[in-house]
């Protein structure tokens, strides 16, 4: 049987001022050559490809179509809990997908609802406060320096190279400026002072680990804060003047390593992520892994030159970029028990 495959995406495009959104709102979105890419990947996998953009439009062309599976990397177009609206559809509709369940993908891009939920099950994370006005009292337990960021986005969003304040002013005009500017609650977090790591995640029950990959801030322009901002990810580090930022495999001890994929595992399992993950984690002043953040919908980007981590963690792993989309997607088919229905998607995968 020929595995009828839907992808599901948001395409990236320019913000205009009469949106009235951020700049940087469609960051999390894909552009059109990784949307291709994947598409491309599963087709030579066996599948058969139909793309379909997550707008308004998608409930009524899924239940038209009515594939298999659902290949889903649509990050969702607004509202707190947005990233979980094309698995709930799906789920509605009885058709299977790739990734993590709408709770969990709701749970992770709440910055901090993931601290308070993987630190009660011991899962290191840094001390924070929530902001839902400027004028909040500063929980005296709280040391600076102190990072400001959106409670709920990803990719960097809001995060910027004065994301990193070191008094009460400049939190308080940070708070503000999130609070005003992504119309949600700020979250603050005490500056880790360590070295950062990403980690790749694939599977189910017991999830692999890709070789770890770390983020070198020293590699960012003369006067540059060590954050991974969103200048760093996608202004000053671009395809055609890529910034020499990432090692990877890290060049760690043995001890560290298992130590940062332990705690990335342990994190993996306690928000209950299905097929494929990315943790970003940092080093306290003690050099202990905390979970910064959970990125269940990771990015996929093909091109080398554009970092992607998570690709960049499998390509160090022996994985083409091919084998990584159809490694996520065969993770899926068992999670299913529909692995055997498809006997000719069998050309990419990888255990």
């Amino acid at each position: 049987m020929n595995l009828k495959v839907g992808l599901t995406y948001n395409l990236k495009r320019q913000a205009r001022a009469e949106d009235g959104v951020p700049a940087d709102f469609y960051a999390e979105f894909d552009d059109e050559e990784t949307i291709d890419a994947i598409a491309n990947a599963l087709t030579k996998g066996g599948c058969t490809v139909t793309k379909i953009e997550a707008d308004e439009k998608a409930y009524g062309l899924l239940r038209r179509l009515n594939p298999h599976i659902v290949f889903n990397v649509a990050e969702g177009l607004r509202g707190e809990s947005r990233e979980s609206y094309v698995p709930m559809i799906l789920e509605m509709l009885g058709i299977p997908y790739t990734g993590s369940s709408p709770l969990s993908l709701a749970i992770s891009l709440n910055k901090g609802v993931t601290h308070r939920l993987l630190s009660v099950m011991g899962v290191p994370c840094p001390a924070f406060q929530i902001f839902t006005k400027a004028d909040v009292k500063i929980d005296p337990h709280l040391s600076f320096p102190f990072v400001v960021k959106p409670l709920a986005e990803g990719s960097s969003k809001g995060v910027q190279n004065n994301s990193l304040v070191n008094d009460e002013r400049s939190l308080r005009r940070q708070v503000a400026w999130v609070i005003k500017t992504y119309e949600q609650a700020a979250i603050v977090e005490e500056f880790l002072p360590g070295r950062e790591f990403t980690v790749g995640l694939l599977g189910n029950d017991e999830p692999t680990a890709l070789p770890i990959v770390e983020i070198l801030f020293n590699q960012l322009p003369d006067g540059s804060n060590p954050l991974y901002s969103y200048e760093a990810k996608w202004v000053w580090d671009v395809p055609e003047r890529p910034v020499d930022m990432f090692r990877c495999p890290a060049v760690i001890s043995k001890p560290l390593e298992r130590e940062l994929k332990r705690v990335a595992v342990n994190a993996y399992k306690t928000l209950s992520c299905r097929d494929v993950c990315r943790i970003d984690i940092r080093l306290d002043e003690e050099n202990k892994p905390r979970i910064l953040d959970v990125n269940p919908l990771p990015g996929l980007i093909p091109n080398p030159d554009a970092h992607s981590c998570l690709p960049e963690a499998a390509r160090a792993a022996g994985y083409t970029y091919d084998q990584l989309i159809c490694t996520i997607l065969w993770q899926a088919l068992k999670r299913h028990n529909l692995q055997h229905q498809f006997d000719n998607f069998s050309l990419l995968k990888r255990p």
